[in-house]
C-alpha cells in the first residue's frame, strides 16, 4: 500500500502580498515625483524665504510691537515649515493622487487585472495589500514633507518659537514646537489618506490613471468651493464634505488644544475613508475576470 504525498499550496500572506506591492509601487516612476517636487520646490522656497529675510514676519507682528517687547527669533525653521504646509496643502492631494490613482486603473491599463484577478489569494486580500501600499505611501509623502522642511529650515534659519496667525496671534515656545509639529504632521496623515481612499476608489472604476487623478482634484476643488460659499443654506452641507475635516492638522497649533474637535474630525476623516474603501471593495470583487 502505498502513500502518496501531496503539497499542499498556501496563498501568501498579507504582509507578503503588501510587501510585493509596496515593490511595485515603489518600483514605478511616478511614485517619486511626488519625492522630487517636494525636494526641489521646499529648499527653493526657504532659499528665497532666507533672502527675503523675514519681512512676512515683520509686516505680521508691526502691530504686535508696538504693544509687546517680542524677544527671540520668530523667522526660523518651524515657522517656515508651518508656511509650507500652508502653502502646499493644496498641491499635495494632487501627488497623491498621481500614485493612489494608478493603483488599480494601472493594472488594467498594462493588461495584468486579469492575471491580477486570477492569483490564490483572494480578491479581497489583494485589494487590502493594494490599499495598504498605498496609504504607506502617503504616510511617507506628508511625512518627507515635514523632514524636509525642517532639516533644510534649522541648517538655513535656525530654531525657535512659532508665531502661529489665525483669528488670534499665538506664540508657542520653542520647546513645545517639535511636539507640535509632529502632531500636526500625524493629523496630516489621516487627511491625505482620505484623499487616497478617494483616489483609489476611482482608480477601481476606469482603466486609465488619468481619470482618477482628475477625479479627485476636481471633487477636492468643487467641496472646497461649496465649503466656501457664504450662502447659509450650502454651509449646512460643509459637515458631510470631508474637505471640512482636513485642515484638522493645523488645530494641532491652538492654544490650548481642543482634543475633542480634533477627534471628531479624525473619526470623520477615518469613516469617509473606510466608506470609500468598503466601495471599492464591492466594485473589486464584482469586477469581472474576463473584461
Amino acid at each position: 500500500m502505498s502513500i502518496e504525498n501531496r503539497a499542499v499550496y498556501h496563498p501568501p500572506s498579507l504582509f507578503l502580498l503588501l510587501r510585493h506591492e509596496l515593490i511595485k509601487t515603489f518600483f514605478k516612476w511616478r511614485t517619486y515625483i511626488g519625492f522630487i517636487t517636494l525636494a526641489v520646490v521646499i529648499p527653493l522656497v526657504e532659499v528665497a524665504l532666507k533672502l527675503e529675510g523675514g519681512t512676512m514676519v515683520q509686516n505680521m507682528t508691526r502691530n504686535l510691537s508696538r504693544d509687546f517687547l517680542l524677544i527671540g527669533n520668530l523667522f526660523n525653521a518651524y515657522w517656515v515649515t508651518y508656511t509650507l504646509m500652508m502653502s502646499l496643502w493644496v498641491h499635495v492631494p494632487f501627488l497623491i493622487a498621481l500614485v493612489a490613482g494608478d493603483q488599480l486603473a494601472g493594472e488594467a491599463t498594462s493588461g495584468t487585472v486579469r492575471l491580477l484577478l486570477t492569483r490564490p489569494s483572494s480578491r479581497s486580500r489583494i485589494l487590502l495589500s493594494k490599499y495598504l501600499a498605498t496609504l504607506v505611501y502617503a504616510a511617507l509623502l506628508v511625512i518627507f514633507l515635514g523632514a524636509v522642511g525642517v532639516g533644510v529650515g534649522l541648517i538655513l534659519f535656525g530654531p525657535g518659537d512659532l508665531l502661529v496667525v489665525g483669528k488670534e496671534f499665538i506664540i508657542i515656545p520653542a520647546a513645545s514646537v517639535p511636539a507640535r509639529l509632529m502632531l500636526g504632521f500625524g493629523f496630516a496623515v489621516v487627511s491625505m489618506w482620505c484623499v487616497s481612499s478617494l483616489a483609489f476608489l476611482f482608480s477601481s472604476l476606469v482603466e486609465n490613471a488619468i481619470g482618477p487623478i482628475i477625479a479627485t482634484m476636481a471633487v477636492i476643488i468643487v467641496f472646497f468651493v461649496i465649503a466656501n460659499l457664504p450662502i447659509e443654506s450650502v454651509q449646512a452641507v460643509r459637515p458631510y464634505l470631508f474637505t471640512t475635516y482636513m485642515n484638522v492638522w493645523m488645530q494641532a497649533f491652538e492654544m490650548p488644544i481642543r482634543w475633542g474637535e480634533i477627534g471628531s474630525s479624525l473619526l470623520r476623516l477615518s469613516g469617509f475613508s473606510v466608506g470609500f474603501y468598503l466601495v471599492t471593495w464591492y466594485i473589486f470583487v464584482k469586477k469581472d475576470v474576463l473584461s
